[in-house]
């Protein structure tokens, strides 16, 4: 689409009968310690907590004008999306059906059909719940409304953008902008490069879903084999057609953060702003922090977009965990310690005044023993690898467990010696599944008696999915069945045999 067409299209988008204009707040806290003048858009602040209601609205509307005989709308989401459907149906006064994945939390249905939408859990992603609301569209005459892919939801969510240069209408450097299927992206950069082209558009992925990431290198559409659920609204496999046409030549630059990176951005939000949003809600402002770094800016004015705030209160436990990390304020190690009197106080002495935020440990032998630590930073990474020097100096011997997944999720949970007299023949594996009604016992059915279990940890993470660490005693000659086994599950997992975490303090 030409670009004074898709302005047009932005600047006579129908989106605030239901949605509303949203503020963009100064972040006092993070700026002076940034260094540069950061802003924040307030799209928590929507009726559904999401900008998702804008395009939703206007795609809606704009069917319903060109053909008032409409007697639906359906589509498949299991978030923000549904929520803005079924918002925009009602206000509209049309039937909407929502498609959710039998893995969608409680409380996200429950707002749908607060809506008064129909909600049908259908499917154990969203892809089977896609295909299923497809096929009912069809045979229901059914208008099916897509999350991003199309022009006039990309136009509704555009009108951030529009906002944004009116709410500030001085020099801006650069607008930092989450993307999943990238309808909010390609919105933002079309209207923005139209209008305001000086201003730099920087996406921001999560390191494990960064679909347009990779494929702005390839330049060609890329589609992922697995993506991270932490971030569940922006866990898209395949970055839209139309977004990414118009989002490969508008975006300046393109970033990627860490699960911890993310966690540490929603406590900078709640600092400065007492809101908590979702992951996909800290996206932006993790990535204007990571980018700011890279390339030392210093005094620019920065925006990040607060896109949404619907989080599951029980998973603020994993975020409060993780976000110390991801500010680089907390340092996880594995260091072995002579097994003698007065170790454990020559090893705090060590560490001096700076505050022990973990520290778990169980006898394993005469000679040595290994604790796992978590220390307070003030100054970063410099700080953990002066702290890593210092031990060693002395005699220690250290891992550095700050970015080990498995000792972050497991291993700091479980540490508690070795097994005694040795488990043979075992193998690690760590496996992601659908969180929902009877999962566990579901997963556990699912191995079976043909191996033993010699190991095994689990811990609810208040996400829709969880994590399971686990130890299969397996001869070398049933290897091929094993693997064989392992696929069948149709679920993520990982070979954590040779991890650190393992090795040191749980084979």
């Amino acid at each position: 689409m030409a670009q004074q067409q898709f302005l047009e299209k932005v600047l006579t988008a129908r989106v605030y009968d239901v949605a509303r204009e949203t503020s963009l707040d100064y972040m006092n806290r993070i700026s002076s310690r940034n260094g540069n003048k950061i802003w924040l858009k307030r799209e928590d602040l929507q009726p559904v907590f999401s900008f998702k209601i804008r395009g939703a609205f206007n795609k809606i509307y704009l069917m319903l004008k060109a053909n008032p005989g409409l007697s639906g709308v359906i589509t498949a989401s299991a978030g923000n999306h549904a929520q803005g459907v079924a918002l925009s149906a009602k206000k509209l006064g049309l039937k909407a059906i929502i498609v959710m994945p039998v893995t969608t939390p409680d409380i996200k249905v429950s707002a749908v059909k607060s809506h008064g939408a129909k909600a049908i859990l259908y499917g154990e992603n969203f892809d089977a719940a896609k295909k299923y609301a497809l096929d009912m569209s069809a045979q229901e005459g059914l208008a099916f409304i897509h999350p991003f892919d199309d022009v006039d939801v990309m136009a509704g969510q555009a009108t951030i953008a529009h906002e944004i240069i009116r709410q500030h209408p001085d020099h801006i450097d650069a607008i930092f902008v989450p993307v999943g299927g990238g309808g909010l992206a390609a919105g933002i950069a079309g209207f923005l490069k139209a209008v305001r082209p000086e201003i730099k558009i920087i996406t921001v992925e999560p390191e494990d879903s960064a679909c347009f990431y990779e494929s702005r290198k390839t330049g060609r559409r890329v589609t992922l084999k697995e993506v991270g659920t932490f971030a569940d609204g922006v866990a898209v496999k395949q970055v839209g057609k139309h977004t990414f046409a118009m989002l490969k030549n508008l975006a300046d630059d393109a970033i990627t953060v860490t699960t911890d990176q993310i966690c540490a951005a929603i406590k900078d939000t709640f600092e400065d702003t007492r809101a908590i949003c979702e992951p996909a809600g800290a996206l932006s402002l993790a990535g204007l922090k990571k980018y700011a770094d890279m390339h030392g800016l210093n005094g620019q004015t920065l925006i990040a977009i607060n896109c949404g705030a619907n989080m599951n209160f029980d998973r603020l436990r994993h975020v409060a965990e993780r976000a110390e990390i991801g500010e680089d304020r907390e340092a996880l190690l594995a260091v072995q310690i002579p097994e003698r009197p007065g170790s454990f106080k020559e090893f705090c002495q060590l560490i001096g005044k700076r505050s022990i935020t973990e520290f778990n440990y169980r006898y394993s032998d005469h000679n040595q023993a290994r604790v796992f630590a978590g220390i307070q930073l003030t100054k970063g990474n410099d700080e953990k690898n002066q702290v890593i020097e210092q031990l060693q100096a002395h005699g220690y011997s250290v891992v550095d467990m700050t970015q080990n997944e498995v000792a972050k999720l497991h291993t700091r949970y479980m540490v508690g010696g070795h097994p005694g007299g040795g488990v043979n023949n075992e193998l690690l594996y760590r496996f992601q599944f659908p969180e929902k009604p009877a999962a566990l016992l579901n997963f556990l059915m699912k191995m079976g008696k043909k191996w033993n279990i010699s190991l095994f940890h689990y811990r609810n993470h208040g996400s829709n999915f969880g994590r399971i660490l686990m130890g299969f005693q397996v001869e070398k000659s049933d290897y091929k069945a094993f693997n064989v086994f392992l696929k069948s599950l149709n679920i993520p997992y990982w070979n954590e045999t040779e991890n650190d975490a393992y090795q040191l303090f749980l084979k």
